[in-house]
């Protein structure tokens, strides 16, 4: 089995060969938002609340071609971003498309993540998305970025789930097969994947999950490499996320795709077997929902937590009444209509009661209290507010 340094040299080699991701570069801020990348908007969905201090340090743990980083710099005006990389190549497309995009508060280190304890100083948000399951040691890369972690601060991660990615792995290993002793000529494999591709039947079943799921993304070689040819990656379900999360001695404060880990989406029709459900543990429900829909696993995307964390739920109305909401910086169109973009750029229509709060709590310092005694809402529609993540809330 190849050491620790040998992987890490072959996953090097990849990315110099293919900067992943492969996003063009421009001359201006990139569009939109990721809400997971804003310090504001990824507090408040891990703690009920608006954090107490805006000018944060962020690291990008394995920040590739830069675009996480990139936007990381623009969606928090008052924080400094640390990037690092083990490939020299892609790090040096991170540095031009930050320049190029005017993200200049950001430093960049060609450093391997189970490294970072030679950064200066700790972080309040490490993000490190399509990483830890590249490594050789994944426990030992997550523990190296917890220590990096000041008290209260936040860690997103994104590991592949073994699941929804069964087919991933065949081709993969059909592409090593043909390959032979050329694995490691990223280039070849690539060429050998397509050619697999191209000549199974239309009805094959790992060629109908390409062309459902991944070819859009695939058309380039980089993300083609980066799914198929990799010489590192580690598989993740249920049970083993949480020996990796366990692992790191942090908090887990959920899944930033919470939506996907709702059972009602799968059991609804059968109330028996949600009333059944309510005996099952977290972690139990967690697995329920993944081998009743693996193909929709392909990933974990989740946040943790470095103790103490302080955590608001807003049941008590008169600490509801006496904080100060704003609207979430990670929503689109709101100001024009009740039927906008939420934080997961997904089209939603609230109630106009919800919307004329909405619009209240725009740019002013005013609490809960007064703003509805000049809006006829309730607090059920300012809770109903909170919980959508449309607003947040400062006690």
């Amino acid at each position: 089995m190849p050491d620790s340094q040998t992987i890490s040299a072959a996953v090097a080699r990849l990315y110099n060969t293919y900067p992943f991701p492969p996003e063009p570069l421009l001359d201006e801020p990139p569009p939109g938002y990721n809400w997971r990348w804003n310090w504001l908007a990824a507090s408040n969905f891990c703690t009920g609340q608006k954090p107490s201090k805006t000018k944060v340090r962020i690291l990008d743990a394995g920040c590739g071609s830069g675009v996480s980083t990139e936007y990381l710099v623009h969606l928090n005006p008052e924080a400094f971003v640390v990037g690092i990389d083990l490939s020299e190549g892609t790090l040096a497309v991170a540095k031009e498309r930050c320049q190029r995009s005017g993200a200049t508060r950001v430093e960049f280190h060609h450093l391997n993540l189970f490294d970072a304890d030679q950064l200066e100083g700790e972080f309040d948000l490490i993000n490190s998305v399509g990483v830890l399951h590249h490594t050789p040691d994944p426990i030992r890369g997550i523990q190296a970025l917890a220590k990096k972690l000041v008290p209260g601060g936040l860690l997103h991660i994104f590991v592949y789930g073994e699941l929804g990615r069964w087919e991933i792995q065949l081709m993969q290993e059909a592409i090593a097969l043909l390959q032979g002793d050329k694995r490691g000529d990223y280039a070849d494999g690539v060429s050998v994947g397509r050619q697999i591709f191209a000549s199974l039947p239309e009805d094959n079943r790992l060629r109908k999950r390409e062309q459902e799921r991944w070819s859009w993304e695939n058309q380039r070689d980089a993300c083609f490499a980066d799914m198929y040819v990799h010489p590192q990656e580690i598989d993740y379900n249920i049970n083993t996320v949480f020996e990796l999360i366990d692992a790191s001695g942090l908090e887990f404060l959920g899944f930033s795709n919470p939506k996907v880990w709702d059972l009602d989406r799968l059991i609804s029709k059968a109330p028996e077997l949600v009333e059944r459900a309510k005996n099952l543990s977290d972690r139990q429900r967690y697995r329920l929902i993944e081998v009743l829909d693996p193909s929709v696993i392909t990933h974990y995307e989740f946040f943790l937590g470095r103790s103490p964390i302080s955590k608001k739920d807003w049941n008590v109305d008169t600490e509801l009444l006496s904080a100060t909401p704003e609207p979430s910086p990670c929503i689109q169109g709101w100001r024009e209509s009740q039927k906008f973009f939420n934080q997961d750029y997904q089209i939603i229509s609230i109630s106009d009661l919800e919307w004329k709060f909405l619009l209240a709590c725009d740019g002013n310092q005013k609490n809960v209290e007064q703003i509805l005694q000049s809006v006829d809402a309730s607090l059920e529609d300012v809770r109903s507010l909170q919980r959508q993540q449309l607003i947040l809330l400062t006690p």
